[in-house]
């Protein structure tokens, strides 16, 4: 997606390439980090709530109308006592009950080298909690991440001992450091952890300076990229096969042997 600091657009947008990717015979879909509002942290702050109570309700809505399971790959939902708010992810059940919620908690303060700089931290609220595994009976153990949080591989060590078979990773990659590092940080969780990566992800020029790197990405077990959708909004798909996952944990049988 290219979402931009319009609610009503973004989820406009969201919606068509809901039904795009359904109409190819997706069952379980996500959006990227973002994906409801993205611009000027202060406007962001601003329409807190509105974003929260909007991007709930819209993502509750798809599940049920399309029967999908779907996740939200991460929307401020505002916390109570301090003015920040959580970048927070939410799956949603095809019945429309929430299965697994987290909140990001690695948060990006960076100086890029093309001379932007980012301070999530001075509006967002870092979580406390390890991501959840949710254990969904038709579509594999679903482990949650968003987007900085792929640059640190403990975290998807906890999400593989917990038995993840999927590793979401929704994101707004910097066009900076995209081009070097997201396809190559998206295989190497693939590989070490020997599951499937879903990684939606913004593209383009979404408000001022802003550029993302696009790419959103589907990488099998043994890290082979088996869709991408470019820089250009739209879907990738793929199929994902639990006999895959059987052959490559048994042929590369390294999660058995961690020594820590």
């Amino acid at each position: 997606m290219t979402s931009v600091p319009d609610l009503q657009k973004n989820l406009a947008q969201a919606e068509e390439l809901i039904d795009l990717a359904v109409r190819q015979g997706a069952e379980l879909v996500s959006l990227p980090e973002n994906f409801s509002f993205m611009g000027e942290e202060k406007d962001k702050l601003a329409q807190g709530n509105a974003i929260a109570q909007e991007t709930e309700t819209f993502l509750h809505k798809m599940a049920q109308r399309f029967q999908i399971t779907i996740l939200g790959g991460g929307f401020p939902i505002p916390v109570d006592h301090n003015g920040k708010v959580y970048n927070t992810a939410l799956l949603i059940g095809a019945n429309g009950q929430e299965l697994a919620r987290y909140q990001k908690v690695h948060l990006f303060d960076v100086n890029v080298p093309d001379g932007n700089t980012y301070q999530e931290s001075s509006t967002v609220m870092a979580g406390l909690e390890l991501p959840p595994v949710y254990a969904s009976p038709d579509l594999g153990k679903i482990g949650l991440s968003i987007c900085y949080d792929v640059r640190f591989p403990e975290l998807y060590r906890h999400l593989s001992s917990q038995g993840a078979d999927i590793l979401f990773v929704p994101a707004a990659f910097t066009a900076f450091t995209g081009k070097d590092h997201w396809q190559v940080l998206l295989q190497s969780r693939a590989i070490e952890n020997t599951c499937y990566v879903i990684a939606p992800a913004q593209t383009g020029t979404n408000y001022d300076r802003r550029q993302t790197h696009g790419h959103a990405m589907i990488i099998d077990p043994w890290g082979v990229i088996l869709a991408d959708a470019g820089e250009k909004p739209g879907v990738a798909i793929a199929e994902i096969k639990p006999t895959r996952l059987e052959q490559v944990r048994r042929q590369m049988p390294s999660l058995q042997h961690r020594v820590f």
